[in-house]
């Protein structure tokens, strides 16, 4: 993101480790970094990308208010890790990280609130209150405080973020082209996009994509380059041949499967975009 010129980056994300420090201590020589904690092992691994960049970091306090994800559990750890932060001469305290379940926004407030109370009689301040992602679109402004919103499937969308209810289908732009290969029964057939391309990542729903062709067809397993299709249900079944198009069911995992994306407007290509970021994981 930094090479593509973006100057202020927030890692939502643990970073720990001596290559990943260093990483990020050159990082914040190129952009406007902030990065965020749950414990104090990350908070010093921060403190020390901070000194190796020599300049102050600001740091985020990552809080799990019902996803059971990441994140301190309680206003009270909340707290006392903000002031730890604010203690160490390399970092400076911003505020507070966010991903409530999009159903539990009441009892995030009454946490946010809390730890915010608390925040004051230590006499610390958060300027940032970073909440998301995308499935919480629909909750934006039911938060006090919140100053920014984190977003990420919504570039694309999937068949998850239609069952939350934070996309239709027409909002769903990247879809997976492929072909049905085999019909050995009647109520069954084979695509040749498996879990090297649509990922065994169900995303909680059951089967693994909506052909769009054929909605009531259902992906249900795989093999390596194999789709097991469900066709029992279907009245105007696929042949052998017929190409349909899938929106997979969770978007961000089938985009690292992938080298490149093919953009089209209409039934035309109109380009490709390279997905840079794929095996950068070290």
């Amino acid at each position: 993101m930094a090479q593509a010129g973006f100057e202020d980056i927030l890692i939502s994300y643990n970073i720990i480790g001596q290559n990943h420090i260093a990483r990020l201590a050159a990082l914040m020589g190129r952009a406007r970094v902030m990065a965020c904690a749950d414990n104090m092992t990350v908070v010093d691994a921060l403190a020390t990308a901070a000194a190796l960049a020599a300049r102050p970091l600001n740091v985020l306090i990552e809080c799990d208010t019902g996803r059971r994800r990441a994140g301190v559990e309680t206003p009270r750890e909340a707290v006392a890790l903000a002031r730890a932060v604010a203690e160490r001469r390399e970092l400076t305290f911003a505020g507070f990280l966010l991903y409530p379940p999009e159903t539990a926004i009441t009892a995030t407030q009454q946490f946010l609130d809390s730890t915010l109370a608390g925040l004051r009689e230590h006499g610390l301040e958060a300027s940032v209150i970073s909440s998301g992602g995308t499935p919480n679109i629909v909750n934006i402004g039911k938060l006090a405080g919140v100053t920014e919103h984190r977003a990420g499937t919504y570039v694309f969308n999937d068949r998850m973020m239609l069952a939350a209810g934070a996309a239709r289908l027409e909002d769903c732009a990247l879809h997976i082209v492929s072909t049905v290969v085999s019909r050995a029964g009647p109520e069954r057939g084979i695509l040749d996009a498996g879990s090297k391309t649509l990922t065994s990542d169900p995303g909680g729903l059951e089967g693994h994509g909506l052909i769009l062709e054929h909605p009531q067809a259902r992906i249900y397993k795989f093999a390596e380059e194999h789709g097991f299709l469900d066709l029992s249900t279907v009245n105007d079944r696929p042949q052998v041949g017929d190409v349909v198009r899938i929106i997979p069911n969770h978007v961000c995992v089938v985009v690292n499967m992938v080298d490149r994306l093919i953009a089209t407007r209409g039934r035309d290509i109109v380009g490709e975009l390279a997905v840079a970021a794929r095996g950068q994981i070290n």
